[in-house]
């Protein structure tokens, strides 16, 4: 599907009545088991695939080209529009950015973030116009192809300055971005106000805001257009096996090897191979 195709149909479930959940795969089978059940669109996470290699997120631990080649599988798989969670854009300068996005694009990513982190402990989040450039350059090299999500971490990295949230993410919008996103807003008051000052951009949240883990409807219900998991679903999961691994460490061979058939994963890895 050529890119401006690709871009329309994703922008649509975000702009339709109730807007999408988007939950984030990690590997191949986790992408199609999302599929199965009837998601519409998936996105990678870049944490959980640092820690599927044995790393931690940030500062790009996992590089560019692993990036893309993953979620060109998750794409390949699926058939479902895939949502590139790439830290900063991958590079310093705007045009590095800029040239992420025309990779992103070639690889047949329906959408894309560029957030506002810097990987410097000493200065966590880049300075206004950086971050509001960065964005602005993701934009201008999309030319309507790929989604851009222009997102801001003041509040996951220790800076709940609401205001500078909502200056932040309005600049986003102003300069094109077709989604915005802060993740962890403290509360529902905060998030309301997040989706009210930059109305019609439509708003990404992660899971719900810090306080209280609220509904898909609740958060329907306050103006949300796209709700992700992040690595969330990866470590439920990795929740699952530790607790099979107490089993098994206690002798419990049965509550240890409890789970899907590998009848199911052999369904569901044939589908995508098909």
């Amino acid at each position: 599907m050529p890119g401006s195709e690709l871009y329309e149909k994703f922008m649509a479930l975000h702009t339709r009545d109730g807007g999408l959940v988007m939950p984030n795969a990690w590997d191949g089978l986790s992408a199609l088991m999302l599929a199965d059940a009837g998601f519409e669109a998936i996105a990678t996470s870049s944490a959980a695939i640092a820690a599927t290699l044995g790393r931690l997120d940030g500062r790009h631990e996992v590089t560019r080209e692993e990036h893309l080649e993953h979620a060109r599988l998750l794409g390949r798989l699926t058939g479902l529009p895939v949502n590139g969670d790439f830290e900063d854009g991958y590079g310093d300068m705007p045009e590095d950015v800029a040239a992420t996005v025309e990779a992103a694009v070639e690889s047949g990513l329906a959408g894309i973030g560029v957030e506002d982190t810097s990987g410097n402990p000493g200065q966590r989040i880049r300075d206004f116009d950086e971050a509001v450039n960065r964005v602005r350059s993701a934009v201008d090299a999309s030319k309507g192809r790929i989604v851009v999500t222009g997102r801001t971490d003041n509040f996951i990295q220790g800076r709940p300055d609401l205001d500078d949230t909502i200056r932040r993410l309005t600049a986003f919008a102003e300069v094109g971005a077709d989604v915005v996103y802060a993740p962890f807003p403290p509360d529902l008051d905060a998030l309301v106000a997040i989706v009210t000052a930059v109305a019609p951009t439509p708003v990404n949240v992660l899971v719900s805001p810090s306080d209280n883990v609220l509904t898909v409807a609740e958060l329907q219900q306050a103006g949300v257009k796209r709700i992700s998991l992040g690595p969330l679903l990866y470590t439920h999961a990795m929740g699952a096996l530790e607790q099979a691994t107490k089993a098994l460490l206690a002798g419990d061979l049965a509550s240890a090897t409890t789970g899907m058939s590998f009848d199911r994963v052999g369904e569901l890895l044939a589908r995508g191979k098909n």
